[in-house]
């Protein structure tokens, strides 16, 4: 039902990310597959749905309702409306259909969770110390890879996709490619400049490496690093000095978001390191800052 003109347009005229389509895709599918299924929808079809003007607004609650009972979060819901929004605005300005359907539909809301973080004093100490890291090339990797995620606040598939050429130390900087393949510039302390000049020398000298690959990351062969190869390292390091169940590269990145902000940078300055499209993205680490100032008024005002 024109699902793939649509896949097509969002790849290469709006230049989404290849995880983003295939969000997209799966969506669509989900929600065809849910049409095409008479016994699930309330009242049962008086046809078979070939054409995306049949489809209606009760078909689009029917499916969020059977999401629910399927105890799928609002988050993951709303992004499937989202998903069918966007779909239909596509059909309308095609001129395949006449009435968005999905206008009419409400977005169940999403409750507010904090980001989680890690302690920066921790983390800093353990980064300082080097005790936890092997003297090898493995070890320095690792090291890099948390130094990388809490230095810049970058995302795991943007580290994943950083190349040696992408890093300027004569200027302190490493350009990354975000979403919709949108180019940012982020500058790097010292210590992770430095860091960075000893990893890839040390890479230039591992004879064992069977390519030569232009990636920043390697894995211990010299392959490209994958996202579940650095997902397992920041699990492992973090697991040193947290006790928390989350222990993700973006637990990484709230730390590094959350501390500029605890220490005075300013939210706009945070929305374009982060590469967020629109404030109201970065707001949310001003309630842990809020958090923390209620946590020192209680152990210090004594009235409190």
């Amino acid at each position: 039902m024109f699902s793939e003109r649509f896949i097509r347009y969002i790849k290469f005229e709006k230049r989404y990310s290849k995880h983003t389509v295939s969000a997209y895709q799966s969506d669509l599918d989900q929600f065809f597959s849910f049409l095409n299924n008479p016994h699930k929808q309330i009242p049962a079809p008086e046809a078979v749905i070939t054409h995306p003007s049949q489809i209606t607004h009760y078909h689009i609650r029917n499916w969020m309702v059977e999401l629910m009972n399927e105890h799928i979060i609002a988050r993951s819901i709303n992004r499937k409306i989202a998903t069918l929004r966007k779909y239909f605005k596509f059909l309308l300005q095609e001129g395949v259909i006449t009435i968005n359907p999905a206008s009419k539909i409400t977005a169940p809301k999403i409750p507010k969770n904090l980001p989680v973080i890690v302690e920066d004093v921790k983390l800093i100490q353990m980064l300082d110390e080097n005790e936890v890291f092997s003297k090898d090339f493995k070890g320095l990797r690792d090291k890099l890879i948390i130094e990388m995620l809490f230095g810049t606040g970058m995302r795991l598939s943007e580290l994943v996709g950083v190349k040696d050429a992408d890093i300027n130390v004569y200027e302190d900087t490493v350009k990354v490619l975000g979403k919709r393949n949108k180019e940012r510039i982020i500058p790097i302390n010292k210590e992770l400049k430095l860091l960075l000049v000893e990893y890839q020398e040390l890479k230039k000298k591992q004879d064992f490496f069977s390519n030569n690959s232009s990636a920043l990351i390697v894995t211990d062969k010299g392959a490209n690093a994958y996202a579940k190869l650095i997902y397992l390292t920041v699990q492992k390091y973090l697991s040193y000095i947290s006790t928390q169940n989350k222990k993700s590269p973006h637990v990484l990145r709230h730390t590094f978001a959350t501390s500029l902000l605890n220490k005075g940078a300013d939210l706009n300055a945070i929305k374009e390191l982060l590469g967020h499209a629109n404030l109201s993205a970065t707001q949310i680490y001003t309630h842990n800052s809020v958090e923390r100032l209620k946590s020192i008024y209680k152990q210090a005002h004594p009235k409190a």
